[in-house]
């Protein structure tokens, strides 16, 4: 498993080159997210056979991500390239202005501009490409831009990381605005049904014991504090995640959900219109939050 010291982002580039006597080679690599680990390799046909390498390079540094990797193959200055000329259809591409001459009356002969204009009769063949020669060249290309691939996922984590801090501390400032309004629900029940006693002409002493009882089970209804412990536990997690040498993204998603969830029910048991409005604003604090961990390693 490869080891993260901070936090990293799934989106990143990263561009390496190198070169030898015969070979100059550059590989780009982009990322985006993805919840496996996905590696493309775009490339000259004659190097799939290195596939298998550079995907394991790869996926020594990344655990999750789509990651995009192209290679650039070009012969260094002064290799000797090879050209060849199909001599028979240079003949008959030759014999076919002959023919033309006679047919026009006079002679009409090809130039060299001609030639190399008919496809196939001059190819700059690039020779035979030999996979082992070439990842002499693309070998340190790779590792530069695998390096400065997970340099940008690491900055990018780390703006993540500052995002996420601040949002959560939003998402707890919410809790406490919660917390402190909850336990005057019960008091606030107890005035509306003896307002609601009142108008209804029953002369109820508020110490009755029904009156009591129902008193007791709406608070009981409507306690909300073993949903804004957990709240509080899971603010913790997250925190804790966000320092952890692992790549957080699953866990820290599934926590999103988890704290979705407390919210939701806090809402439908407080039954009341102040707290609605600020599990709304939680919620839409809590959606930004999970949008970005979409992009979390």
């Amino acid at each position: 498993m490869p080891h993260h010291s901070f936090m990293h982002s799934m989106t990143g580039f990263g561009r390496g080159s190198g070169a030898t006597d015969a070979w100059h080679a550059t590989v780009e690599i982009h990322s985006v997210n993805r919840k496996q680990a996905e590696v493309v390799v775009q490339g000259p046909r004659e190097l799939m056979e290195l596939e298998g390498r550079i995907r394991k390079a790869v996926l020594g540094v990344i655990s999750r991500g789509r990651i995009q990797v192209t290679l650039n193959l070009e012969r260094a200055d002064g290799a000797a390239a090879a050209i060849q000329v199909d001599v028979a259809l240079a003949r008959a591409f030759h014999n076919a202005f002959i023919e033309l001459g006679k047919t026009v009356g006079h002679d009409v002969l090809p130039t060299a501009s001609d030639y190399l204009r008919q496809p196939g009769i001059v190819t700059l063949g690039t020779g035979e490409i030999d996979p082992e020669e070439a990842w002499l060249a693309i070998e340190p290309a790779l590792l530069a831009a695998l390096a400065g691939l997970a340099m940008m996922r690491e900055t990018e984590g780390s703006h993540l990381k500052t995002d996420f801090l601040a949002r959560l501390d939003t998402l707890n400032g919410f809790a406490g605005k919660i917390a402190s309004a909850a336990p005057a629900r019960p008091a606030r029940q107890r005035e509306l049904l003896a307002k609601r006693l009142r108008e209804a002409g029953l002369d109820l002493d508020p110490a009755d014991e029904r009156v009591a009882k129902e008193l007791a089970l709406f608070a009981d209804r409507c306690d909300v504090s073993e949903e804004l412990t957990r709240l509080d536990s899971h603010f913790t997690k997250f925190r804790a995640y966000l320092e952890a040498t692992d790549a957080p993204g699953r866990a820290l998603d599934f926590l999103c959900q988890e704290m979705f969830r407390e919210f939701n029910t806090i809402g439908a048991k407080a039954n009341d219109a102040g707290i609605a409005q600020t599990i709304v604003e939680a919620k839409t604090e809590l959606e930004k939050i999970r949008e970005q961990v979409q992009n979390l390693e």
